[in-house]
């Protein structure tokens, strides 16, 4: 977890981030809140919760960002077989 000082957490607040650590800090807080919505301490269904819409996010973020940049890529520098 990065540490990012307080300057750019208000930024955050407003402003969407600019860097992985920025990044990183606004998907913990994201995270962090979703758990603690009902402040009555852990439950292990929130953080399974939590763990699959991270997951969800990141395969999604993947099919359609990654998948597709690499196939031009390929295309672009040859295939790797």
């Amino acid at each position: 977890m990065p540490y990012i000082d307080v300057i750019s957490r208000q930024r955050l607040e407003k402003h969407p981030p600019e860097t992985m650590g920025e990044l990183t800090y606004v998907l913990y807080k994201a995270c962090r809140h979703y758990i603690n919505k009902e402040k009555k301490g852990y439950k292990y269904q929130q953080l399974a919760e939590v763990l699959a819409a991270l997951e969800a996010a990141k395969l999604e973020f993947y099919a359609r960002v990654v998948r597709p940049y690499e196939d031009i890529k390929i295309k672009a520098n040859g295939d790797v077989f």
